[in-house]
């Protein structure tokens, strides 16, 4: 239940403070004094966008604040499940900056609107003549019935296998887009593939086989190199060799003389064993070069091939090339794997379907087992409220579309007057009358659910007189096991409150300011006898008054 409410700098208000009993209590005022303000206030409490219209000094910032005992409603869960301290006077905090910034905080955590939401959702349920016009749609009349029905497991059920469903249908259409477009390139996929494979390729390759282009094509000239290297180096007289060997052994005659000498030889002797390995070897590749037309042809056939594929591919190397392959082997054998994948998934989708229709056929089953009891319960409500003859007809429908609630449509017909016919209920009953309706089941509605707190905004639209009064006495009645406030214009209403506020506007220096105003027994007789007359009290009005809080 609501315990308090504070309110700094929001719109007309400049600073309120005020407790709540667990009651039922009544908020009265002129047109225009503020009441619609307070509901603003609660609103942001319970998660509703804002702006900076909302505040009356723009250059301080708003702070509304709210206190709920929530000891009784086994919410822990809640603040299990979002990391926040519970606590059983539960306070929630909005702040809005001067910047337009806002922030909020449960219990001093900071936190964002959905979690507001989620939280305000299980505290307060304002009811405002907008939703009134729900009463005509059909998934609020679905709530009621499922209400009464005891559906809440079987919604949350059905809503999350529905989630599931929906997830692996958008999974199997993205598969099948996906596979329509590879199969579209599949031909041309295996073409490419097909391609490079018949290439052979290995990473590392062209470079070898360009190094053995260039030796191959030149042959002769390799050729003849190395002979004049092996002639200059061998020749008999004056070859490179024979004048090495007479400068080694020169060396090794003086060697003995110093060490620096000796060192000289022994570097020479190195250097001299090093240059004739290198001969033997030129002498030994020398005897290896031969010309091979044939492997020249294969090279260059071979260089061809993996020239033209990295144009096409437009790529530098093999092994830009062998991803390419490889992407591509992916690609032609994603196509088998997606027809597997895709019949997996049918068949998830077949076995989630099942279990949907099992949950919905079960939503529906007690729904239809409960309308009977919904509409005897409404029509006694609205015996009382002055419509005796009133009636109902709800007709459900069992469709193969997946709502968010179930597989029914549902169409509620009224009739108000004996021998009338039905009509859709949104055309044929009036304002007064819808009030009414929404009224008895709200009333139902208390029963079932576990909300701690209501508030009636002008829910009285269109009655007055004895229908007023039973109206007051239904919520009344309806506080024995909740909060309940309403906001009302009707002295009839007002005088059924165990509690009654007044929200007063007045002028302080430049500016207008909304308070909102707990009575006392007496200023109720005076304010319940302006309600009857206005202004100028009468002494009938105030009798009136007495009479009718009594």
């Amino acid at each position: 239940m609501l315990l308090s409410l504070s309110i700094k700098n929001y719109a007309l208000i400049e600073s309120l403070e005020t407790d709540f009993s667990n009651q039922f209590s009544v908020i009265t005022g002129e047109t225009g004094a503020g009441k619609s303000i307070l509901l603003g206030a609660l609103g942001l409490v319970l998660g509703n966008r804002a702006d900076l219209t909302s505040l009356k000094d723009k250059e301080q910032k708003c702070i509304i604040e709210a206190v709920f005992l929530i000891s009784n409603y086994h919410l822990e869960p809640f603040f299990q499940e979002n990391d926040l301290d519970y606590e059983d006077k539960t306070i929630i905090r909005r702040e809005i900056l001067p910047s337009g910034k806002s922030r909020a905080f449960i219990n001093d955590s900071p936190v964002n609107l959905q979690e507001l939401q989620e939280l305000g959702a299980f505290l307060l349920d304002i009811h405002s003549q907008h939703q009134t016009r729900e009463l005509s749609e059909s998934a609020y009349q679905l709530e009621i019935i499922d209400a009464v029905a005891e559906n809440s497991s079987n919604v949350i059920a059905y809503q999350k296998q529905l989630t599931v469903y929906k997830s692996k249908q958008k999974q199997l259409n993205d598969m099948l887009i996906e596979k329509q477009i590879l199969e579209k390139e599949h031909e041309y996929n295996s073409f490419l593939l097909n391609e490079l494979l018949s290439a052979n390729l290995k990473d590392g390759e062209q470079e070898e086989l360009e190094q053995a282009q260039e030796q191959l094509s030149n042959v002769e000239f390799i050729k003849e190199n190395f002979s004049r290297i092996l002639s200059i180096a061998n020749e008999e007289q004056l070859g490179a060799i024979v004048n090495l060997k007479e400068i080694r052994v020169a060396l090794q005659k003086v060697s003995g003389f110093s060490p620096i000498y000796t060192q000289l030889q022994e570097r020479f002797q190195s250097a001299f064993l090093e240059i004739e390995d290198i001969i033997n070897e030129c002498e030994q590749t020398s005897d290896k070069i031969i010309a091979d037309p044939e492997r020249l042809e294969y090279v260059n056939t071979k260089l061809q091939a993996i020239y033209t594929l990295q144009k096409k591919h437009q790529v530098q190397t093999v092994q830009e090339l062998l991803k390419v392959q490889d992407h591509l082997d992916s690609k032609v054998l994603k196509v088998d794997e997606l027809e597997n994948q895709i019949a997996k998934l049918e068949n998830e989708i077949q076995q989630s379907k099942v279990e949907i229709d099992a949950i919905a056929k079960v939503i529906s089953t007690n729904r239809v087992k409960a309308i009977t009891d919904l509409i005897a319960k409404i029509k006694a409500i609205l015996d009382q409220l002055g419509m005796a003859e009133a009636n109902f007809k709800f007709d459900i429908l069992a469709t193969e579309h997946y709502f968010a609630n179930g597989k029914d449509e549902l169409n509620v017909l009224f009739s108000a007057n004996k021998g009338t016919s039905f009509g859709a209920l949104k055309k044929v009953a009036s304002g007064g009358e819808m009030s009414r309706i929404m009224l008895a089941i709200k009333s139902i509605l208390a029963h079932y659910s576990k909300l701690p707190t209501i508030i009636f905004d002008e829910i009285d639209t269109g009655v007055s007189g004895e229908i007023a009064i039973k109206m007051g006495e239904i919520m009344k009645e309806m506080s024995h096991t909740m909060q309940v406030f309403a906001i009302t214009h009707l002295p009839q209403i007002a005088a059924k409150g165990d509690t009654h506020y007044k929200v007063i506007k007045r002028s302080v220096a430049e500016t207008t300011v909304s308070e909102l105003v707990l009575l006392t027994q007496e200023e109720r007789v005076v304010q319940i006898a302006e309600m009857l007359s206005g202004k100028d009290v009468s002494t009938s009005a105030l009798e009136h008054a007495k009479a009718l809080l009594n």
